[in-house]
């Protein structure tokens, strides 16, 4: 398999995957857990509240290269929130989850997006804004072009989803991993010859990108 960005890591074996970290952000009962549990298991069910962080992984093959995501499903009630910055140290991306039948939640995945901010610095990891639950689209307080438009003025991915009937979540995750992995391959090619290639746990390079439509 094709390598991103140098010489495999110590101890790893020259043909496995990357391995990115990616934590999953917003308020409690958005649906970050069954995001998480539809795209690792391909499984959807009635989730209680994550307590502290729930952690999956899973190989995303993207044909002439693979990447391993760490996904890390934090809690999203209020008691929580001080601590999560602990869980997102380190991390390559994240997913900024809010529920499109809550305008709260909306509010709160940008407060999320200030946390994010104040612990990178511009560009150095990939976001993606997520609007979930569009099985309950008669419900709809966030319309989709609000969401779009506040993704681009921030230079964030941003994409619509639905858990319960499994719509583009596999889309969100591979669209991040595609994202990692270009960026590494950006900065590795613009790198002067003979320097250090970057490797995905140690940050990507700074790349704008905007995605996706309905």
């Amino acid at each position: 398999m094709a390598q991103v960005g140098g010489p495999p890591q110590a101890g790893a074996a020259p043909d496995q995957p990357r391995v990115s970290k990616l934590v999953l952000l917003g308020s409690g009962s958005v649906g970050k857990s069954s995001l998480a549990l539809r795209f690792v298991k391909q499984d959807f069910k009635s989730i209680l509240p994550t307590v502290g962080c729930a952690f999956f992984t899973k190989v995303v093959d993207l044909g002439a290269s693979s990447l391993k995501l760490e996904i890390w499903d934090t809690a999203g009630q209020e008691k929580y929130h001080s601590v999560c910055h602990l869980y997102y140290r380190g991390a390559n991306a994240a997913l900024l989850v809010y529920d499109i039948t809550q305008k709260d939640s909306f509010h709160k995945a940008q407060q999320w997006l200030g946390d994010l901010e104040k612990e990178f610095p511009p560009g150095e990891i990939v976001v993606m804004l997520v609007g979930n639950k569009t099985d309950l689209e008669e419900e709809q307080e966030v319309p989709f072009q609000e969401g779009k438009e506040f993704a681009d003025s921030k230079n964030l991915l941003f994409m619509e989803t639905s858990a319960k009937l499994n719509h583009r979540v596999s889309e969100v995750f591979r669209t991040v991993a595609q994202e990692l992995l270009q960026r590494a391959e950006d900065k590795r090619s613009h790198s002067p010859q003979g320097a250090p290639a970057v490797t995905l746990d140690q940050g990507p390079a700074a790349r704008q990108g905007k995605c996706c439509t309905r």
